[in-house]
């Protein structure tokens, strides 16, 4: 997993967009992770397998 600054995903928010659809980014603030930035598609698949994982506690 990549990391970015708050301030350089800001300030390179084009460059953060693209290093997401390859991977998945760590946004820090003061030194601290806040957020991941992920693809759209990482983000489906994640969803996908989290629902899938729920209808099969129900089992």
């Amino acid at each position: 997993m990549q990391i970015m600054s708050a301030k350089d995903a800001k300030n390179s928010f084009g460059l953060l967009l693209d290093r997401a659809r390859a991977a998945p980014v760590q946004v820090e603030k003061h030194g601290r992770p806040v957020v991941v930035v992920v693809s759209v598609e990482e983000f489906q698949r994640l969803s996908f397998a989290s629902a899938a994982s729920l209808e099969q506690s129900k089992i």
